[in-house]
């Protein structure tokens, strides 16, 4: 799936006026001299398995088409996408704790994150500016999906307050979302230094950090937290399982 999301597989196909597109078409919109038909006929196959695209037979080509799930992974202006989830979740800074799990086992103690590369989420995170994008926009990601519940939700509350502390607010996304539903309220997004200096600016908010070393002053504090899952040392947020630090930090709890 992260090989089909890379190669913006489900927009080629959109593309295309939602008919079914044949694997020729598929991959002569790949940015490649010359794409290895083969192996994406392979992947393509594999995903229409298991119904992220639908294939059909016609004229003795495959058709593929989108499904609801492929829809997801659209990543062109104007679709709620969960592209950048899946690219989180199949990166290879966060696969790798896995083949650690014998060790876990095996050693009472250790965590996988640490076993696989030698530090902690947090400090992965900020010395890998790659990883770093891939998070952010894993998270700003999230944060589209929960606010308009949010804010449906708790809007009475909304109105009584005056300054917001969004704590590992990254972006900065959901307490900007916030002000501009709520002129009056103060925000203040609240992360870590390295991410508020290139959080983008946004009116009426703040921005602020280190969230390890204090909380700001506010009426109110906004944070999303993820429950550990039984396999705490484990981070791959497309299944719930979370990485902690040897401070006992969840890198998802907010």
């Amino acid at each position: 799936m992260k090989c089909a999301v890379e190669l913006r597989i489900p927009d080629i196909i959109h593309s295309q006026g939602g008919r079914p597109v044949t694997l020729a078409l598929t991959a002569s919109r790949i940015p490649s001299p010359s794409p290895e038909t083969a192996y994406l006929a392979r992947i393509m196959g594999l995903l229409a398995r298991k119904t992220v695209f639908s294939a059909h037979q016609e004229g003795g080509e495959t058709l593929y088409s989108l499904t609801p799930s492929s829809r997801w992974l659209l990543q062109g202006a104007g679709h709620l996408s969960l592209a950048p989830l899946v690219l989180l979740a199949d990166h290879q800074t966060t696969v790798s704790p896995w083949h650690n799990l014998r060790d876990c086992i095996k050693d009472g103690g250790s965590i996988a994150f640490q076993i696989a590369h030698g530090c902690g989420y947090w400090d992965m995170e900020s010395k890998n500016p790659e990883f770093n994008r891939t998070f952010r926009d894993a998270m700003a990601c999230t944060d589209k999906f929960v606010m308009k519940a949010v804010v449906d939700a708790y809007k009475d509350g909304f109105e009584r307050v005056g300054s917001l502390a969004d704590v590992r607010g990254g972006t900065g996304s959901i307490v900007a979302e916030i002000v501009r539903l709520y002129p009056h309220i103060k925000g203040i997004n609240f992360d870590r230094p390295h991410v508020v200096a290139a959080a983008p600016s946004h009116g009426g908010v703040s921005c602020r950090g280190d969230m390890f070393e204090a909380i700001p002053s506010a009426d109110a504090v906004f944070m999303k937290v993820r429950e550990p899952s039984t396999y705490e040392g484990i981070n791959h947020p497309a299944l719930g399982l979370l990485s902690k630090d040897g401070d006992g930090r969840s890198p998802e709890r907010r």
